[in-house]
């Protein structure tokens, strides 16, 4: 039994959080977790939404944090859920989008703000940040 996406019958809780390095297929693993918890909290409909901002928020993981050592916490909240990523580089995330349409990259912050509710980041004590975003149920 898979912990995570085999969720047992009844009450879950209200939180899910996971260490992890970043790997080849840790995206697809970790939006199944997501998936399923937010089925289970009966919140279907943010499942495109906060999928796509996580993949974004693991992406940047891959492509700047040394090691690619980070966690991941999902809140369910009353109006929604919240999903954070924490990773060991104190840089803060930074858009690198430029004015070019053939540009492949430096996008990912503004998918993030396009389909989540709010985001943000705080540095960490020491080394390190959380980048976080919330989906909001519409009822």
């Amino acid at each position: 039994m898979n912990h995570a996406t085999d969720l047992p019958n009844g009450t879950i809780d209200a939180r899910y959080g996971i260490r992890f390095t970043v790997g080849e297929h840790s995206a697809r693993h970790l939006r199944r977790i997501l998936r399923a918890y937010l089925v289970a909290w009966e919140m279907p409909e943010l499942t495109e939404a906060a999928a796509l901002a996580l993949t974004e928020l693991l992406a940047n993981v891959v492509r700047h944090v040394p090691g690619r050592s980070a966690a991941l916490l999902m809140l369910r909240r009353a109006n929604g859920v919240r999903v954070e990523v924490t990773d060991t580089c104190p840089r803060p995330p930074l858009s690198t989008a430029v004015d070019g349409e053939l540009a492949e990259g430096g996008r990912g912050l503004l998918i993030v703000d396009a389909v989540t509710d709010r985001w943000g980041w705080h540095p960490l004590p020491g080394r390190g940040k959380t980048v976080w975003f919330e989906c909001h149920t519409t009822g």
